[in-house]
């Protein structure tokens, strides 16, 4: 007997329909399961093979884990806002939101012909404002918070609006973008403009500088993944490195406590090294140089010992040091330096070992010693990570070693009986050599000397840094949920918690204004009244 699947399929398939089969219903009575799929963005070409592929794992273990008894919630969705609709509507003069739900329906019809056994009552669409209502929401909860260092949590950043009046910010150990500090009565003069530009320096959703892929053609930011060689992934547009206002989320605060979660949950150890690596704690030391121009400026580094093994300092190219410290005969070079970077994304700035760099025309002051120290640009040091400038000790840094072998700068060994005419020795163990008061002393006992003498002489102190960054996202086009956010005097206010949630406006067309601003800025009678 012929097996006439197409038949068979389509009539179980309404059967299941019909009888919803698989809506999830509370249910006290039994143990709770969820499963959740990464949602697709939904395109015109319709779905690829690599949806399917872990749709179909997680559907088997859905089936398994109702077997067994489990009340499981398995819902799908629709990452529906993006660049690619937006794009199209901008060849097409089509409003985003027609083409994404013709794109949903063709989805939703090639999701059902395989039969998986999602619970369609529960299906999320990012476009539909009864679902961004919720994220609005959750945005305005880390607007107004703040995160505090004592007690490891966010707290409501009217605490600070409350004790600030009363007491300055003295004592305040909270997670902030720059170290600020000032008095009852200095808070007290500020304007209220001058305030609120001292509680973003807490808040946990907050707006700040910061280096973003900048696709002039399509008016926007994108993400690392979306630029290939330079250009964007859609359309093939020059992409540049710039430094932007964006709203970030203050998830660096964090970091301890996801690196302590770590140990809490069920994963493969390979799996959490990785995590570990991914949020990266360092116990290091912050050290303060000066230059030969009295500019001042600080360096991480987890190995203080190596101060005397030093012999050039590095700035990242979009540090805001490099403008200072660049003599008149090296600004050409400087300039053009930067410009070609630009077009490189941090990712491939880490990848890459190739060597490149241009002089400052500057010098930094040893600390100890008073020596003159070389100050270069490279784009080997990024700014995400400790202060975007380093002190370069060859010998004992492998990509320092390349840089000073390429360029012909000294290199200078602290550890006893290392041959570093080939390569760097990277080993963190040894007896110190050329190292003034640290000679003699082993490895481990060369950093506790060298930061009790850097806090003793206030030319440093310690500090734990971590790799992992603030979140980023930007909104500079058009079909994307809209913050929940009006300006005031150029600074953002909250608007209220009733009256999310705030939808997009109608505009005639989604490209940027004749003067720059993104297309939200056609938008006419598109305000917020203060109650």
């Amino acid at each position: 007997m012929e097996y006439n699947f197409k038949e068979i399929e389509k009539r179980w398939q309404q059967y299941w329909t019909d009888n919803e089969t698989y809506k999830v219903t509370e249910d006290s009575s039994k143990p709770k399961f969820y499963i959740l799929d990464m949602f697709p963005y939904p395109s015109g070409a319709g779905l690829h093979v690599g949806h399917p592929l872990g749709y179909i794992a997680s559907d088997i273990y859905a089936r398994y884990k109702r077997l067994q008894g489990f009340n499981v919630l398995h819902p799908m969705g629709y990452d529906a806002y993006g660049l690619p609709a937006e794009q199209y509507a901008i060849q097409t003069g089509q409003h985003p939101s027609i083409t994404t739900d013709q794109n949903i329906k063709r989805y939703r019809e090639q999701l059902d012909k395989i039969g998986f056994s999602y619970d369609w009552n529960r299906e999320i669409q990012t476009c539909d404002p009864e679902y961004y209502k919720w994220t609005q929401w959750a945005f305005l909860k880390m607007f107004h918070s703040y995160y505090c260092n004592d007690e490891q949590q966010a707290r409501p950043i009217s605490e600070l609006i409350d004790a600030f009046p009363i007491y300055g910010n003295a004592g305040l150990n909270a997670a902030q973008s720059e170290e600020l500090h000032f008095t009852a009565d200095e808070w007290n003069a500020k304007s209220e403009k001058e305030q609120q530009e001292a509680l973003m320096n807490y808040r946990i959703a907050y707006l700040g500088d910061t280096m973003v892929n900048w696709c002039t053609a399509l008016g926007t930011v994108l993400a690392n993944d979306e630029v290939i060689n330079g250009v964007s992934e859609r359309g093939g547009h020059p992409v540049e490195q710039k430094k932007m206002r964006q709203w970030c989320l203050r998830v660096s605060a964090y970091a301890q406590r996801l690196l302590d979660g770590l140990d809490t949950i069920d994963w493969t150890e390979s799996l959490k090294e990785t995590q570990r690596n991914w949020i990266g704690r360092s116990e290091g030391t912050v050290m303060h140089f000066k230059t030969t121009s009295s500019i001042s400026f600080d360096i991480f580094t987890t190995r203080p010992d190596t101060i005397f093994g030093a012999t050039f300092m590095v700035l990242a190219p979009e540090s805001e040091l490099v403008n200072e410290l660049t003599s008149p005969e090296q600004r050409q070079a400087i300039s053009d330096y930067i410009c070609k970077t630009k077009k490189r994304t941090e990712r491939e700035r880490i990848a890459d070992k190739s060597v490149s760099g241009v002089f400052s025309g500057s010098y930094a002051t040893h600390p100890f010693t008073g020596e003159e120290i070389p100050i270069w640009i490279s784009d080997y040091v990024l700014t995400g990570y400790g202060t975007g400038a380093i002190m370069a000790v060859p010998a004992h840094d492998s990509r320092d070693y390349a840089f000073a072998k390429h360029f012909n700068l000294p290199i200078v060994p602290i550890i006893a009986d290392c041959d570093v005419s080939e390569e760097s020795f990277d080993a963190k163990e040894g007896i110190m050599i050329n190292s003034d008061f640290l000679n003699g002393l082993t490895v481990k006992e060369a950093i506790k000397k060298t930061i009790d003498e850097m806090e003793n002489r206030k030319l440093g102190y310690r500090k734990v840094n971590f790799r992992l960054r603030d979140a980023t996202f930007s909104r500079q086009r058009y079909w994307g949920e809209p913050f929940p956010i009006y300006y005031k005097n150029g600074m953002p206010y909250a608007v209220a918690e009733e009256d999310l949630p705030i939808e997009l406006p109608e505009v005639d067309k989604f490209l940027p204004t004749e003067t720059g601003e993104p297309p939200l800025g056609r938008a006419k009678d598109w305000v917020y009244e203060e109650k």
